[in-house]
């Protein structure tokens, strides 16, 4: 039912006056009165716009408020730098995401934080790289190694955001059937509170950091790719510092990594496809895997001493040689007088000195965030405040407002990395550990002790605690509904298929479901059923065949 006639001169003290919108995040369209007084204008004006209504335009517009994905960069990438912004004056206001494969998985995180602390603010999504190749190829299942379809990462970025308009649509939609009800019933202030609600509602549309790999290719290539990851509504990218076509996962061995020039271009291609789109606060994430990464294919360009080039090759592992001794094909360089032979590998790849990789990764960051990079990404073998700090003091001596993104990888064991570090803790200071055997930490025999406990509680406070001390602005899991689907399947399969049956699943699924207050409880609803209906009656009016009647199941969950 359209209600646009007797809501015109609608306002919450009586009055008739107009109504102005409660800052929100997106663009203000004016204030609901506002819109339905143009509107109803525009249908009159038409003549034969016959059973459209005013009202009803108005709310598709604003279950509808992002048009386009470059709608959504532009609009999340303004919230990241005011974010950046808030945590350079206070280290506590840091951000936090998980990582995403599939757009139901988003939508459903978005709700839920929402449900549980209202606002979205300062909490986003994170598109794992990782993930796309293991749950959204056409070549089924691959390793984190950049062998998918690159076109697979801007569709699924658009998946994420078509999941999370539909949410606003959702949710908006049950607060105009509220409103509805309330005015139908004459109870003025809560159609008042309504409207503020709507007025200031805040949407499910978040940043996301999205990864692009290595690139894909060379700097034409990133440069490509980024444009459509941007289009789809990504706000800012991840690159990495390794070379494309032998690309490794961050926690796996065998890791190549390129001098930074060549690095630089394929950085300098992303923003130049941030800003061809009119993105300009698009953000720029550079990732260095230097602390694992033991090879690189080239030996870098260096015109003259102190250089980078200079600086990438002054870590190779190299030995002094005489021309005398040289092979076939020997590669040599030239340092501070001497001949030096780089150690090549029957790979054809070029060996770093051991003990090198923390004094690149400072190198690597410094490099970046002084050619263009926003924030840096240092992926580390284990989650050691100190570790990271020690790294990010050095960078901010010379880049004072650094700012890290660091990955809470499901890959590190945190239970048996934390005990242990709380195992050296106390040994170090003298308490008795007698009772503990280091290697074995990870037993569940040990859950209950008071150095469990201790390891939980560094847990639980770890990325407060590193945001604090080592600069880190963004916390991300990047695989966790990946291990939270298996998990759950796992449990449910074990539950349904043994003795349980069909309790197995109502009992841990369906009445959890109603007793925690999960929306999606109300499938039917979470699909989509309720806006179609709302869209059937705006069409056909009282002719609309609806699905949302007397005799639909979902009725037993209202």
């Amino acid at each position: 039912m359209d209600s646009s006639k007797n809501f015109v001169n609608y306002a919450p003290d009586g009055s008739g006056g107009s109504l102005s919108f409660a800052p929100r995040d997106t663009e203000p369209f004016g204030s609901y009165r506002q819109q339905l007084e143009q509107l109803g204008h525009l249908i009159e004006a038409r003549g034969n716009w016959h059973g459209i209504g005013a009202e009803s335009v108005l709310r598709m517009r604003l279950q509808n408020r992002f048009q386009t994905g470059l709608d959504i960069a532009r609009h999340t990438a303004a919230i990241m730098r005011r974010d950046m912004a808030s945590y350079d004056a206070d280290p506590s206001l840091y951000t936090q995401s998980l990582g995403c494969w599939h757009g139901f998985i988003a939508q459903q995180k978005m709700i839920s934080i929402k449900k549980h602390f209202d606002v979205t603010d300062r909490r986003y999504l994170y598109l794992s790289g990782w993930m796309v190749a293991a749950m959204r190829s056409g070549f089924g299942p691959l390793p984190d190694q950049s062998m998918h379809e690159k076109t697979s990462v801007p569709a699924l970025i658009e998946e994420l955001y078509t999941f999370l308009r539909q949410a606003d649509a959702r949710e908006l939609g049950g607060l105009f059937r509220e409103l509805d009800r309330a005015r139908g019933a004459g109870r003025v202030a809560e159609a008042s509170a309504l409207l503020e609600r709507i007025e200031g509602y805040q949407t499910h549309i978040v940043p996301i950091i999205a990864d692009i790999d290595a690139g894909f290719g060379n700097a034409e290539a990133t440069y490509l790719l980024a444009r459509k990851m941007i289009e789809a509504g990504a706000c800012a990218l991840q690159i990495e510092n390794q070379v494309s076509d032998e690309k490794q996962c961050g926690h796996q061995d065998g890791k190549v990594t390129v001098p930074h020039e060549d690095f630089l271009a394929k950085v300098r291609a992303c923003r130049y496809a941030f800003l061809e789109l009119g993105v300009e606060d698009g953000i720029i994430v550079t990732r260095t895997d230097s602390l694992g990464a033991g090879l690189t294919r080239q030996i870098a360009v260096s015109k003259e001493p102190g250089d980078l080039g200079d600086q990438y090759n002054s870590f190779l592992d190299c030995e002094e040689v005489g021309l005398d001794s040289l092979g076939n094909g020997e590669v040599l360089i030239s340092r501070d007088g001497k001949l030096l032979r780089p150690r090549r590998l029957p790979s054809n790849l070029y060996q770093f000195r051991a003990g090198t990789g923390e004094d690149r990764c400072v190198l690597d960051s410094i490099t970046s965030l002084q050619n263009g990079a926003d924030l840096i990404w240092i992926e580390t073998e284990r989650p050691h405040v100190e570790q990271i700090a020690g790294m990010m003091d050095r960078i901010r001596d010379v880049v004072p407002n650094a700012k890290l993104v660091y990955n809470n990888s499901p890959s590190f064991n945190w239970t048996l990395n934390f005990r242990q570090q709380v195992f050296d803790a106390m040994q170090g200071g003298g308490r008795d550990v007698s009772g503990y055997d280091r290697a074995r930490l990870m037993s569940a025999e040990y859950d209950q002790t008071p150095l469990a406990a201790e390891a939980d509680e560094r847990i639980r406070t770890f990325q407060k605690e590193a945001s604090r001390r080592a600069g880190i602005f963004h916390h991300l899991i990047t695989l966790p509904t990946y291990h939270t689907a298996a998990l759950s399947t796992d449990n449910l399969a074990r539950e349904y298929f043994g003795d349980q049956g069909m309790l197995g699943y109502v009992l841990n699924v369906q009445r959890q479901e109603l007793r925690q207050g999960i929306a999606c409880v109300r499938h039917q609803n979470m699909s989509g059923s309720d806006i179609g209906d709302d869209h059937k009656e705006y069409f056909a009016g009282e002719a609309a065949l609806k699905a949302g009647g007397a005799h639909n199941t979902m009725n037993q969950f209202t």
